[in-house]
């Protein structure tokens, strides 16, 4: 049985790596994206089982992104992982929450290995 897909985007080559190993270990398979049209392609090519997405990204809005996911009536759990303030973590999380998606989260930077991984263990459990 294939893993299920972890689709992320970041543009911290670093910090995308360390998400995708946090994924591996928990039973994901990641795919790495690093601007909004790969994401999309990406995303379009095979839906994931899963989305993690930095808000803080050069050229876009991470709540682009997570418009883009309620436009395409995305079910599955959308993860924010971010070094924004709360405050604006939290305004994203309840906008995708009106928008109609599952978000989870959000995980602030700078990310802790294993928060990280006990985060993506327990939505491994639900899928």
């Amino acid at each position: 049985m294939p893993l299920p897909r972890l689709l992320l985007i970041d543009d911290e080559p670093a910090l995308a790596d360390f998400l995708a190993s946090a994924a591996k270990e928990s039973g994901f398979e990641p795919v790495i994206t690093a601007d909004d049209e790969e994401f999309r392609a990406a995303f379009r090519k095979r839906t994931p089982e899963m989305v993690a997405l930095d808000l803080g990204m050069p050229g876009m809005d991470g709540v682009e992104l997570i418009r883009f996911l309620a436009d395409q009536h995305y079910a599955a759990p959308v993860l924010i992982v971010s070094g924004f303030d709360r405050r604006v973590l939290e305004s994203a999380f309840r906008l995708g929450e009106a928008l109609g998606l599952t978000m989870v989260g959000p995980v602030e930077k700078p990310v802790r290995f294993d928060a990280l991984e006990d985060v993506l263990s327990r939505l491994r459990a639900t899928l």
